[in-house]
């Protein structure tokens, strides 16, 4: 699959979005104590480059809402963990890998909302452009991305390749 995908962000521009985004959401929530919810599974790698950068104190949880599983077309919405309790009067920071059509990310961000978080920002890696409104925007963004199933830093293509240092796109897709 590797050998035949196109080379979408090098690793170096990557790395460079990850900066940057730390630098934007310090600037917000430094003084803010947040509770920052990685998305699983996709926000793992960019959530572990990214909290490493940050220069505040804050506490980690995780959500795990998908959409997709293994296949690359859009399901209905599975919720595997749904946001804690511990939302509950605080500012909340949710990062995840993609913004696609965002229909997760907007459930994510109103259930953190209905328990009762403070404020609810995100922050992902990357943004595809889509010629349709989307029902969320993220509030940090890494990365425009063209509309292409892609893959690499997070993201799979069938499950595989979230260990990718760059992000990739399947031919054809």
């Amino acid at each position: 699959m590797l050998e035949d995908a196109d080379l979408v962000v090098p690793s170096e521009v990557v790395e460079r979005a990850i900066e940057r985004l730390a630098g934007e959401i310090t600037a917000v929530f430094r003084d803010r104590y947040p509770l920052v919810l990685c998305v699983m599974n996709g926000a793992v790698v960019f959530c572990g480059k990214l909290l490493p950068l940050l220069r505040f104190p804050l506490h980690l949880d995780f959500v795990h809402a998908t959409r997709y599983g293994e296949a690359i077309e859009g399901q209905p919405l599975s919720w595997r963990a749904p946001p804690p309790d511990a939302v509950k009067g605080r500012a909340v920071l949710v990062v995840d890998d993609v913004l696609d059509v965002g229909e997760t990310l907007a459930a994510i961000k109103r259930r953190v909302l209905e328990l009762g978080a403070v404020s609810c920002h995100v922050a992902v890696l990357t943004d595809k452009r889509k010629d349709a409104p989307k029902p969320l925007r993220a509030d940090f963004v890494g990365l425009e991305i063209e509309d292409r199933f892609v893959f690499g830093c997070g993201l799979d293509a069938h499950g595989a390749w979230r260990n990718l240092p760059a992000i990739y796109a399947l031919k054809g897709a």
